[in-house]
């Protein structure tokens, strides 16, 4: 038996642990590092169909917003 660990997920679960973290027991280059793994989440789903789902959300809320101001 072999075990896959999809790393998206892998990164997620990470995330969400470091962001349960009360704000004050954080460093700066600890917030640096939690950063960078956000990011690198970001390009390894970007290319995914649920990334995708969730950037076409994003455009239709931001559009939504700027035609509401108009």
């Amino acid at each position: 038996m072999v075990l896959t660990i999809n790393v998206a997920v892998l990164l997620a679960v990470i995330i969400i642990v470091r962001l349960r973290r009360r704000t004050e027991a954080r460093k700066r280059s600890d917030e640096q590092l939690t950063v960078l793994i956000v990011l690198v989440f970001g390009v390894l789903v970007a290319p995914t169909a649920f990334g995708q789902g969730v950037a076409d959300v994003v455009g239709q809320l931001a559009n939504g917003i700027t035609e509401s101001g108009r």
